[in-house]
């Protein structure tokens, strides 16, 4: 075997895996060493991939349950969660073995072990008490993110869970107590809710979902509210005591306050995710890292450290797999002479509930906050033929344009499908194009995606089918 490559990729994700397939589409030799045994990151097995699995799953479980009477399907149903269980991980094992074959084919070298860069160029690989010494012109490292943990909370994975423990429940639980009302939090809470969990969400902050545009943000929470799901805003955990039958969480006001108890059979913690940079080398070569444990990098991804760069989660920027997946296309076309570029302006964002929330661009209070003149089109999917006859009306498209131009600057969707949905304004959006292109594209009928053509036809106060 080879020890010299034209690049190594450390870590075997979204982005480490489509980085060495891009390159080695590109002509060039690589190494791409993951130390979990099985390539496909975070995402494919402990994240996306399963948690989708489960949403799909729980999803028609309770369509089957609250849905199926009212379309005229008699149907008697009950909860299999092994076998939902054993679903998730069959997905989960054929993805992953298909990652080791996109690998192959891409000619690059699937490496299982902790790598670690020794020198610029030079990363040293341990696996089953052996060491083998890699060289090579540019080392990318996509080592991704862990989850953040509570302070004074420790995670057993049993009763205290993080994302990773609560794709594997054994059981439902009767009480889930959720710390964090972020996309993790809400996307398993809502499976658990459907499943016959009581879900309570206790969130920092006075609101959910940070960053989601409020509009949107507090017709989501109203839904979710409307499904059972239960919300304690600007509260904090400050201790958490293990019983014989259960939890006993002790939670106060953000500000300062009385406390209070909430009992619970199990706890999530889902306050987001930190960088996983640690056990690499870095301080050792002198790689610099931002105030947030990031590794700062230039435009072109390369570290303060020529031949060192870094994507995904482990850089700035949202933690998504689709985010990492550009920046692994960009950066190999960089290295191999290459315009590689991603747009940051238009990087989608989905919440994989029921219904489904997705955004691209500014919200409505970033475009205030810039002093941009805009203006709004709205479509309410009980306007809507299609989501009339699937039952699923919840929810509206939200479309900002801007005043003077017409430009789309974002686009924000509450409602069935609206991940799929959102697709044609991130196209809209990388190729600069007016909310009138949209609103003028003829969309089929009856289809979802004519709520977004009407919200664009909203801009201009055209709106025809409300």
């Amino acid at each position: 075997m080879a020890d010299d490559f034209d690049a190594i990729v450390i870590g075997g994700g979204p982005g480490g895996y489509n980085a060495a397939i891009r390159l080695g589409q590109l002509g060039l030799s690589t190494a791409c060493i993951d130390k979990r045994g099985v390539f496909g990151g975070t995402c494919l097995n402990i994240g996306c991939i399963p948690s989708k699995a489960l949403l799909h799953a729980s999803e028609r479980f309770h369509e089957a349950q609250h849905d199926f009477a009212k379309m005229g399907i008699k149907a008697q149903v009950s909860l299999d969660l092994p076998t939902m269980m054993a679903a998730k991980d069959k997905v989960v094992g054929e993805l992953t073995k298909g990652v080791e074959f996109l690998l192959k084919k891409a000619k690059s070298e699937a490496i299982v072990g902790e790598g670690r860069i020794t020198a610029p160029g030079k990363v040293e690989v341990k696996s089953g008490g052996k060491t083998r010494s890699l060289t090579a012109r540019h080392i990318i490292i996509a080592t991704g993110s862990d989850v953040a943990p509570l302070p004074g909370v420790t995670i057993d994975e049993k009763q205290i869970v993080s994302s990773t423990g609560a794709l594997s429940l054994s059981e439902v639980p009767k009480k889930l107590l959720v710390v964090g009302a972020g996309v993790i939090g809400l996307e398993l809470g809502s499976v658990w809710n459907r499943l016959g969990a009581e879900v309570t969400v206790v969130e920092f902050l006075d609101r959910i979902t940070p960053g989601m545009d409020m509009e949107v943000s507090k017709a989501f929470q109203r839904v979710l509210t409307k499904q059972g799901m239960t919300f304690q805003l600007s509260t904090k955990v400050s201790g958490v005591e293990k019983k014989k039958n259960g939890l006993v969480v002790t939670v106060e006001p953000a500000a300062g306050g009385e406390k209070s108890q909430i009992e619970a059979d199990v706890m999530l913690v889902a306050i987001g995710r930190r960088p996983y940079t640690a056990g690499l080398g870095l301080e050792a070569v002198g790689v610099k890292l931002d105030n947030r444990g990031r590794i700062a990098t230039d435009h072109h991804y390369q570290s303060n450290v020529p031949g060192i760069y870094a994507i995904g989660d482990c850089r700035e920027g949202p933690m998504l797999a689709h985010k990492a997946e550009d920046e692994a296309v960009a950066c190999a076309e960089r290295i191999a002479g290459k315009a590689g570029h991603v747009n940051y302006d238009a990087i989608p964002s989905v919440v994989y509930t029921f219904p489904e929330v997705a955004s691209v661009g500014k919200t409505e209070e970033e475009l205030k906050a810039a002093g941009i003149a805009y203006k709004v089109g709205k479509f309410p999917f009980t306007a809507n033929a299609r989501a009339k006859t699937i039952l699923a009306t919840d929810g509206f498209v939200k479309i900002l344009a801007d005043a003077a131009t017409d430009k789309v600057l974002g686009a924000h969707i509450l409602g069935p499908e609206a991940g799929n949905l959102l697709a044609e304004m991130v196209l809209a959006m990388e190729f600069g194009a007016s909310s009138e292109d949209v609103a003028r594209t003829c969309h089929s009928h009856p289809t979802l995606s004519e709520a977004v053509r009407q919200a664009a036809m909203g801009v201009e106060n055209w709106t025809m089918q409300m």
